[in-house]
């Protein structure tokens, strides 16, 4: 019986070396797997980046996808985790026409009710933030587009487990 396709978030720890990410994508690409979104950042651990995916594959999938992610020179250590493991979030910002904060008084009420703050605003545009889960940035989207986005931008999911990961240890001990 084949089993069936979920979301996953991938966390890999790796040295900072130039290529890297390369190496990382390939891995998805060589298997025909979509990568929903992706962000690399520093770690909790000294010289050691964290790369965040999001992909919807099926266990067996992700248990190979791994094993392949952790023979990566540079990888040191891979983890998957399932939505209802981590608290997770996104990111993004909108570029709207600052006449809109002027002329339409439901630009404030969607504002407010979205729980998005203004972050940057000059004569002719303003800039909209809101961090929040995918559906949440959907929504306001899909009302924001209603009167004209001029611009969009939209972080890739950053995640944390629920259990405790002791990850600094781990990678102390790899590293040692």
């Amino acid at each position: 019986m084949m089993s069936e396709k979920r979301t996953y978030t991938v966390s890999i720890y790796t040295e900072n070396s130039v290529g890297i990410l390369n190496r990382i994508t390939a891995v998805f690409q060589r298997r025909k797997i979509n990568i929903e979104s992706l962000n690399t950042s520093k770690s909790e651990v000294k010289s050691v980046s964290r790369t965040t995916l999001l992909i919807k594959v099926t266990e067996e999938q992700i248990k190979k996808i791994i094993g392949q992610l952790e023979k990566q020179i540079a990888v040191i250590k891979a983890f998957y985790h399932t939505d209802e493991e981590t608290i997770y979030q996104e990111s993004c910002m909108f570029k709207l026409s600052t006449d809109l904060l002027v002329g339409n008084s439901d630009i404030q009420a969607i504002i407010n009710s979205s729980k998005s703050r203004v972050i940057n605003i000059n004569k002719d545009f303003f800039v909209l933030e809101k961090s929040g889960g995918k559906e949440e940035i959907e929504e306001l989207y899909h009302t924001l587009n209603k009167h004209g986005i001029m611009q969009f931008v939209r972080s890739g999911r950053i995640a944390i487990t629920k259990e405790e990961m002791p990850v600094s240890e781990l990678l102390e001990l790899i590293n040692n």
